[in-house]
């Protein structure tokens, strides 16, 4: 009887001392669960730089300054580039965020490897006349040889080949392999009269208004052009 009422005695220290004993618990476990984040934090952040300072924002304004080889002797190139096109709701429709996030993980890898091509970013939502001049389609990599002059100043055609990517399925290996494995060569050159190098349109420097015509042509709403044709007919009439 004493035993059974000493052991009743105790019990409320004993859930006492439980209780107590859930905060400090709960503290530690928070606290624990901190120091992963803390470690790495750190690490991700200096990744993250290095792979964003590694990647040139590419414009309408400064396209023709930005893919110019950074060397003058000709036994240094061509050199390469690898441009990624991408957009948002208006060019994209939504659709590029994971192709976005295999390519900031890809430039991540492609940082540490010394023999990488230069890397490009545009945005067509935000270069939309670029896009136009290059008529290119989003998302999609193109890989760009640039020419270094010769001494007598020619030059050679610049190589450009493009590699379409899948909105669900690409992943940072598969731009990774463009390099690596050299995947860009199983494309065709790019021929065009649009080329953005070597076209005739870029020969005789009209890429660029050509760009800004048809970049506001586009953007011109179906009602206005049956305002414009309506009133021609009742003109003609």
């Amino acid at each position: 009887m004493r035993l059974t009422t000493s052991l009743l005695a105790l019990l409320p220290l004993t859930i006492a001392a439980q209780q107590e004993q859930k905060p400090l618990q709960s503290w530690l476990d928070k606290a624990k669960s901190y120091l992963p984040n803390a470690a790495t934090a750190p690490i991700a952040s200096a990744a993250g730089k290095a792979a964003a300072s590694n990647v040139a924002t590419i414009t309408t304004d400064n396209w023709k300054s930005v893919l110019t080889p950074s060397t003058t002797d000709p036994a240094d190139g061509p050199e390469p580039w690898m441009v990624f096109f991408t957009g948002g709701n208006k060019s994209c429709h939504g659709r590029c965020l994971g192709v976005e996030k295999a390519w900031n993980e890809s430039t991540a890898l492609l940082a540490a490897d010394p023999s990488a091509p230069k890397l490009g970013f545009v945005h067509c939502d935000k270069s939309p006349v670029l896009c136009t001049i290059w008529a290119t389609n989003v998302p999609s990599i193109w890989h760009i040889e640039l020419p270094v002059a010769a001494a007598d100043q020619s030059k050679p055609a610049t190589t450009i080949r493009i590699l379409s990517l899948n909105t669900t399925t690409t992943t940072a290996s598969d731009i990774v392999k463009i390099h690596t494995e050299k995947t860009y060569e199983k494309k065709a050159v790019l021929e065009s009269p649009l080329h953005p190098f070597d076209g005739w349109v870029a020969q005789y420097g009209l890429n660029v208004p050509l760009g800004y015509v048809l970049y506001c042509f586009a953007n011109i709403p179906s009602w206005a052009f049956m305002i414009v044709i309506s009133l021609m007919s009742r003109t003609i009439m």
